[in-house]
Parts: structure tokens; C-alpha cells; sequence
């Protein structure tokens, strides 16, 4: 079966809360998926992605708005006429049911003839790596293992798209890290339309083709994780994708040639900027750890401070580093080579222009 595209118009879903309310947990939300495509929800507890993702499942129904699989309005139907498979958070596997069975269900539901069963749970336990296991019951299954079961059981229905609700939360780090990469190879392997979400945004850029952010019941960047980390188009999801600093600065002049900024009482020439900015303006700017270059105390050029802390990391150091009234955060690679820094020494930091964003419009 080729892979189906999914289209979210305008959807809406709100519920009766018992002190506030009627509140909107989605609010007009509209997004596509293309075919083979894995895209991710991303955002904070309470945001919306679950909610979003259970509609397009069909296990909620929107206020508002359709939901298209493929070419396919979808949004009166059951979730049993959907076709899709869906991965929980907690596996949801059935307790008194051996691996097979459990994998074998979606089928048996489908009442597809029992060589056929046999060969296509067969197939798709060899797939996820769990030859052997058929016998076996999930109290004897370790977390990555009933991961595993609940992912064959997803796919042996063969569905047009695969949905997966904070599918790795519930494993440890390292783990996780493991599973996440076999999700993400089977997921092209089988070149499948996926919906992933989570809150991790570690997770999201390691796994995702694009990414969604939500806040607040809204999509408020969509991008690749290269877009939203390097182009963040708020406050909101500069704070959210990765570590960052946030600097307020007041323009001094801006011509084709770029902005020239004062900052912490020094200036900032940041080249090639062309955003539309007027002369006394005040901006704010996101500056990536890993963008702040230290050199000892008494350097000729950049903008004095001190070391407050540091965490010595191997290949890189972190440190919290006081620059006026701002305490920022720098990640210095390759510290070893570069010179470490103990805390209570002054250090001159530089901001490279490719390491400095311009934000404009909304901070949310």
C-alpha cells in the first residue's frame, strides 16, 4: 500500500473545564503531512499535540474543521475505519496475551485467514527483532521489548499512516536514544506517514523530517529542526528548541550592509542582516551557547564579564557567565585544546554575526 498524506483544515476542539470553563485545547489548527513523511508534534504538557493527534486518530472528534487521509475526508469516521496504526505511550498490550496474540489482534479483528496471520506476525516480529518471542507474555518483556510488540502490532495491519503518542517516555535515557533511531529507520524502511509527538525537543530534532510547535492550543512554527533552531520565529520557540540567550539591544544605525547595535553598553555589528529595523528601535536577540566565543580578561576586543560557573562535559564546557546585568549560558567544544576557565575569572566574550538571530515580531 503507498503511503497516504494527511491534511488537518481548521480544527478546533474545546471542553468543559470545571473551573474555567469552556477552554479551547486546539484552537483552528491546520497542517500537512506529506507521503513518507514523519512529522512531529512538539510542545509542552498542555499544548495540544495529544489532543491533535487523537483527532486525526479519530479516537476525539473536532469542534471544527476536517481531517483528510490521503485524498480521504475522515473526520466523521470511527477510528476503526481509518486505517491507521497508533503506538501508546504506556504500550496499552493486552496482559493475558502472549506476544503473538497480541500482535495477531488487529488481524484477528479484520478476520484474515490464520496462515495469513501466522505469516504476517511472523514477518513483522523478525522486522522489530523479536524472532522468538512469540511465546512470550509481557510481564517477561523488558520496556524496549513491549516497545517493540506494540510497534509490530501497529504495522502488521499493514496501516496508511502510523501515529505515535510520546511513544519512549516511559524508558530510560539511554534506551530511549537506542529507540529512537529504530523508529525513525523502520518508519523510512516501511515508508510510512508518520505523526510523532512529544515533548522532548531533543527527541523532535533527532527523529522528525518537520517539526510543529504548539503553544497553546496553536501551531506556532513549523519548520525542519535546522529551520526552528537557527530561525526561530519567537520568544516562545527559541526558549523551547534547544538552549539559548536572550539579549535586548537598542539599534544604532541599519544600511544594506547590516544592523550595528548596542548591547550591555557595547556595540554589535551583526553583517548581512536585512530586517527591517529603525534607528533607537529596541530588539531582542537569540544567541545560541555554542555561538559566544570566551578569551581571557584583558583582550583588546568584545565585552567583558566573569565566569560564574562551569561543568566540565569532556568534549565541551558549559558556563554560566555574568556579562552586566545578564547571566548567559556558553558551551565552549573542544575546552582541553581551547583553555578552560575556572569560575571568578574575567573573560572578554565575542559574538560572531552567525551566531546571533534577530527577533522580530511576536514574543509569545
Amino acid at each position: 500500500m503507498s503511503a497516504a498524506g494527511i491534511r488537518v483544515d481548521g480544527v478546533s476542539k474545546r471542553f468543559a473545564h470545571r473551573v474555567k470553563g469552556e477552554v479551547y485545547a486546539v484552537r483552528d489548527v491546520s497542517l500537512t503531512v506529506q507521503p513518507a513523511e514523519l512529522l512531529t508534534l512538539l510542545g509542552p504538557s498542555g499544548c495540544g499535540k495529544t489532543t491533535t493527534l487523537r483527532m486525526i486518530a479519530g479516537f476525539e472528534q473536532p469542534d471544527a474543521g476536517r481531517i483528510f487521509i490521503g485524498e480521504q475526508d475522515v473526520t466523521g469516521f470511527m477510528a476503526n475505519q481509518r486505517n491507521i496504526g497508533f503506538v501508546f505511550q504506556n504500550y496499552a498490550l493486552f496482559p493475558h496475551l502472549s506476544v503473538f496474540e497480541n500482535v495477531a489482534y488487529g488481524l484477528r479483528v479484520k478476520r484474515q485467514p490464520e496462515a495469513e496471520v501466522a505469516r504476517a506476525v511472523g514477518e513483522v516480529l523478525a522486522l522489530v527483532g523479536l524472532q522468538g518471542y512469540d511465546r512470550q507474555f509481557p510481564n517477561q518483556l523488558s520496556g524496549g521489548e513491549q516497545q517493540r510488540v506494540a510497534l509490530a502490532r501497529a504495522i502488521v495491519i499493514r496501516p496508511r499512516v502510523l501515529l505515535f503518542d510520546e511513544p519512549l517516555s516511559n524508558l530510560d535515557a539511554k534506551l530511549r536514544v537506542h529507540m529512537r533511531d529504530e523508529l525513525r529507520d523502520l518508519q523510512k524502511r516501511l515508508s510510512i506517514t508518520a505523526v510523532y509527538v512529544t515533548h522532548d525537543q531533543e527527541e523532535a530534532m533527532a527523529i522528525s523530517d518537520r517539526i510543529a510547535v504548539m503553544h497553546q492550543g496553536a501551531i506556532v512554527q513549523e519548520g525542519t529542526a535546522e529551520d526552528l533552531y537557527r530561525r526561530p520565529a519567537s520568544e516562545f520557540v527559541a526558549q523551547f528548541i534547544g538552549r539559548t540567550n536572550l539579549l535586548t539591544g537598542r539599534v544604532l544605525s541599519a544600511d544594506p550592509g547590516g544592523v550595528e547595535l548596542e548591547v550591555a553598553g557595547q556595540r554589535l555589528h551583526l553583517a548581512g542582516e536585512t530586517a527591517r529595523v529603525t534607528v533607537g528601535e529596541t530588539v531582542r536577540l537569540v544567541v545560541r551557547p555554542e555561538g559566544i566565543e570566551l578569551a581571557p580578561g584583558g583582550s583588546a576586543t568584545g565585552i567583558p564579564g566573569m565566569i560564574v560557573s562551569r561543568t566540565f562535559l569532556g568534549e565541551k564546557a558549559e558556563y554560566q557567565v555574568r556579562m552586566g546585568k545578564d547571566v548567559l549560558q556558553v558551551t565552549s567544544y573542544n575546552p582541553v585544546q581551547r583553555g578552560i576557565f575556572p569560575p571568578g575569572q574575567a573573560v572578554m566574550l565575542h559574538f560572531p554575526s552567525h551566531g546571533i538571530q534577530l527577533l522580530l515580531g511576536s514574543t509569545a
